[in-house]
């Protein structure tokens, strides 16, 4: 994900704009994961591959998502690995 799209991406589920970049693997402007964190309702957005997973909860992958928290719970703060919607560890 290139960091310029920081400034037209918001929340799919409430629209709040800006969200938090939380970066684990980046190479100048471009994050190849990371997540985005939606501080008004709380949710995560996981960048796997360079690409945002920015999706309704009905839509996401849990399995997926899980074993991202899993994989980086050392390198994500706790309201994410502990406190996150739609799920968390």
């Amino acid at each position: 994900m290139n960091r310029t799209l920081l400034d037209i991406l918001a929340c799919p589920i409430d629209k709040h704009h800006p969200l938090e970049l939380l970066e684990i693997k980046a190479k100048d402007d471009v994050i190849s994961e990371g997540s985005l964190f939606c501080s008004k309702c709380s949710r995560f957005y996981p960048i796997i591959e360079e690409i945002p997973i920015m999706l309704p909860d009905e839509l996401r992958d849990k399995k997926l998502e899980m074993e991202f928290l899993t994989n980086n719970k050392e390198n994500l703060p706790d309201k994410i690995i502990r406190n996150a919607k739609p799920w968390h560890l």
